[in-house]
């Protein structure tokens, strides 16, 4: 592809991008939704995140962890124990990826 190929395509995505990330702002008021849709969609970001979340924690190149010798699993488990100690998120990711580092550094998992 060369540059006159390519001009035309990052405008063409760009356009895409801003009309559909920018759907629910055009209207002048907010669009009518039933309300199972509206309960349903409160759960739609947790979802979307333990689905991208669970497979990184859980696997390595496509198989499933068969050693405990991971220091994802650690880093989990004191994030959770943090999440239910403080309810606090900010706390919950340093928790985290403050036992993650560690186990890696200090132990080479």
């Amino acid at each position: 592809m060369n540059n006159w190929e390519m001009v035309p395509a990052i405008v063409g995505l760009a356009l895409i991008t801003v009309a559909t990330r920018g759907f629910f702002l055009y209207p002048e008021r907010d669009l009518p939704l039933p309300d199972w849709l509206r309960q349903g969609l409160r759960y739609a970001p947790l979802a979307a995140l333990a689905a991208v979340v669970a497979p990184e924690v859980v696997m390595t190149q496509g198989h499933l962890i068969t050693t405990l010798e991971d220091a994802r699993i650690y880093g989990e488990l004191a994030a959770t124990a943090y999440f239910f100690w403080r309810r606090g998120i900010l706390g919950t990711i340093v928790t985290g990826t403050l036992v993650l580092v560690a186990l890696r550094v200090g132990l080479g998992w």
